[in-house]
């Protein structure tokens, strides 16, 4: 097979082009709002300013990156970077935000590029391409990015740099990439525990002698902080004020749309048990909407700490295997540790957002070409974790590119696992029932709740539908890949296919050319 890597980046480009006219969400408004902020005031203004509700929430280095940006903007539409304009969108605005993501995903290319190069996958490998197609035509990027409005390929590229490096071994400058990402968006500090466990096993602890593990130690630190020192040192005097933007614990438990996590499951069951109880509600409930603290009628409320608790705990049993896992394995359990620890946080988070989810997705595709069980658990999260996504393209227009994108990715998935594994049958029959539960979301949203009349009667019924049945997917993953993961059942063996093999045979290999 040819290596067509450079093909599916052309196809990918053609394909967001195409989406540029596409709705665009708030988040449209909010990055204009940071190019004008971060264009037009003094830089002690940037996190102080609130002329508009969408105020500048992420660290210094998305700041400067929109400053920069803000540079080329002037020369397009000088009226996007007035603070005062606010829900500017003229169409030289709008074209140049969209372009301005697409020439960012080159950082995303470049990282897809390095990090199926350090797993060893040979280019002109069914593996390779498979890998390739999966992450680079990847439905959620374009839903999140290209449709509704971000800026996450670049920083998901930053993050594959930093894999690609520390499964080459070369792990100062993992570290301090991956603390770079730390200072674009402080979200990938759910992974960080993955990383951390890591750098000091296979990288600190592994020098001999004391005296040298201290010293490795204290240069993974110095090379670790030196990101933070530049982000956040021109906001010393300011640091409280830019932490209270970034970690602004009043939002309460969920967002105004459900992520489909734990949570979603627990304030349905509150819900249920407060209608079943006849409780009313004296204030704002779970249920409400609105993104404020919230108290749940019947079942406890949940505060930060808990949340926080509940996601250590369960990273932990994941970190101490990768700590215990041997050189040879430990690339494939970091990776595994990187999903589960993603996924410990979007289950229990505080205030997740339902794009989080591509935090556990998009590593995990590099993970489904390992073996039939990852790819199994994989293809699992990506029917739930795709699907729930619709509720970011709520426009009618956006009605059919939604459901023909994410299909068509769904059956190129399982197109191109079927090929990595011959044979691959995805599931269970409970979990075929599951999935095919699916089409009842959509036959209930655009036709029978019409028929009913529910449309007006219920209109967050869909939202409700789609957060809580995607919650069930994304819980069933998380604790089968978490038990397969820690080897407890019959599928856990590592199989002689698996990568960690094929990533220390590529490392001799490369030493003995050396």
């Amino acid at each position: 097979m040819k290596d067509l890597f450079w093909h599916l980046v052309g196809i990918s480009i053609g394909l967001k082009i195409l989406l540029i006219p596409a709705y665009h969400s708030t988040d449209f408004e909010v990055h204009r709002n940071w190019l004008a902020i971060t264009h037009s005031l003094p830089l002690n203004q940037w996190y102080v300013d609130a002329t508009s509700e969408w105020t500048l929430d992420y660290p210094p280095f998305f700041a400067y990156f929109e400053w920069l940006l803000s540079h080329v903007a002037k020369y397009v539409d000088p009226r996007m970077l007035e603070v005062s304009n606010l829900n500017y969108d003229s169409k030289g605005t709008v074209y140049f935000q969209r372009l301005s993501v697409i020439a960012t995903d080159l950082v995303y290319v470049v990282g897809v590029r390095s990090c199926l190069g350090s797993l060893g996958l040979a280019r002109d490998t069914q593996q390779h391409f498979a890998a390739s197609m999966i992450l680079l035509l990847n439905v959620g990027l374009l839903f999140v990015d290209h449709i509704h409005f971000q800026y996450n390929g670049f920083l998901f590229g930053i993050l594959l740099l930093s894999i690609s490096f520390l499964v080459r071994r070369r792990f100062l400058w993992c570290a301090f990439i991956f603390a770079v990402l730390l200072n674009f968006k402080h979200i990938f500090l759910y992974l960080a525990p993955a990383f951390g466990v890591y750098l000091l096993r296979f990288y600190c602890l592994e020098q001999v002698g004391i005296k040298s593990q201290i010293e490795a130690f204290l240069k993974l630190l110095t090379v670790g902080l030196s990101p933070f020192a530049a982000s956040f040192g021109p906001f010393f005097e300011q640091i409280p004020q830019v932490l209270s933007r970034l970690f602004p614990f009043k939002r309460g438990l969920t967002h105004a749309y459900w992520a489909p996590n734990f949570w979603a499951l627990y304030n349905s069951a509150d819900k249920v048990l407060a209608s079943a109880l006849r409780v009313k509600a004296d204030g704002a409930g779970a249920t409400s909407g609105l993104v404020q603290e919230v108290k749940h009628l019947v079942l406890p409320s949940i505060s930060p700490p808990v949340t926080f608790a509940l996601t250590v705990l369960f990273m932990l049993p994941i970190l101490v295997k990768l700590f215990r896992s041997s050189k040879s394995q430990s690339p494939l359990v970091f990776l595994r540790a990187v999903v589960l620890c993603g996924c410990s946080s979007f289950v229990f988070g505080w205030h997740v957002h339902e794009k989080a989810i591509l935090m556990v997705l998009l590593p995990l595709c590099l993970l489904t070409v390992v073996n039939r069980e990852d790819a199994r658990y994989a293809y699992i999260l990506a029917i739930a974790g795709y699907f729930s996504l619709f509720p970011l393209l709520f426009d009618p227009d956006l009605f059919i590119p939604r459901y023909s994108l994410y299909m068509s990715y769904v059956a190129m998935l399982y197109g191109q696992l079927y090929r990595v594994f011959p044979g691959f049958r995805g599931f269970h029959v409970l979990e075929w029932l599951y999935v095919l539960g699916f089409l009842a979301i959509p036959l209930y949203e655009h036709l029978l709740a019409h028929l009913l009349g529910w449309h007006r009667r219920l209109p967050f019924l869909p939202l409700l539908l789609t957060s809580v049945y995607s919650a069930i997917g994304v819980i069933y993953f998380f604790g089968g890949y978490y038990l397969y993961a820690l080897g407890i059942g019959s599928h856990a063996k590592w199989h002689s296919s698996s990568s960690a093999e094929t990533v220390e045979k590529t490392r001799k290999k490369k030493r003995k050319t050396k």
